[in-house]
């Protein structure tokens, strides 16, 4: 069985792509990496933020790991520039997966390239668990897309970090994937 850990980063000063992590999210990033060594993580794909970077650079320490960053694991970007209104327009996008406002990506379109990351994660031919570390709303728009339920009041419940366990059975005829929650990564 391969299993994917599907991790939202750790607690960071903002939102830009160069914001690093506060000092308790550096905290959480050695709780985070405890967990998943626990779990014998032997490769790491990140998004290239500072956050999610140094959210998983524990991890990679421990185990001896390199951390690969992919492009696609980028946050969303839900419209150009600030709207005070942005979490209900949130909201709107995951009842829609196909709105999509000025300047920004639609829920579809973001969620389709997190998965195609899980999808070639999945299908790498000697990695048994990877940790994918990315940002809250497309983790939860990569969630949806395996499980129809989780939506925008989901996402309102996540944490910093968490972590979501995928699994695939290697059998034929069973489930194509399992999905549990580890919320805060153990800490």
């Amino acid at each position: 069985m391969r299993f994917v850990y599907l991790v939202r980063h750790c607690k960071a000063v903002g939102q830009a792509p160069d914001d690093p992590l506060t000092p308790e999210g550096e905290a959480q990033a050695v709780v985070l990496g405890e967990f998943l060594a626990g779990r014998n993580v032997d490769r790491i794909v990140s998004s290239p933020y500072r956050r999610a970077v140094q959210s998983a650079q524990p991890l990679a320490e421990r185990q001896g790991l390199a951390i690969e960053t992919d492009d696609r694991l980028v946050e969303r970007v839900l419209c150009a520039g600030g709207n005070p209104d942005w979490l209900r327009m949130l909201a709107e996008s995951f009842n829609d997966p196909d709105l999509c406002y000025e300047g920004g990506e639609s829920g579809r379109a973001a969620a389709d390239r997190g998965v195609a990351v899980l999808a070639e994660v999945r299908a790498h031919p000697t990695a048994r668990a990877t940790a994918i570390v990315t940002h809250g709303n497309l983790l939860a728009l990569m969630l949806q897309t395996l499980d129809p339920a989780f939506g925008f009041e989901q996402w309102q419940g996540m944490t910093n970090p968490d972590v979501f366990r995928v699994s695939f059975p290697s059998r034929s005829g069973e489930r194509i994937w399992h999905l549990a929650r580890y919320g805060g990564g153990g800490a």
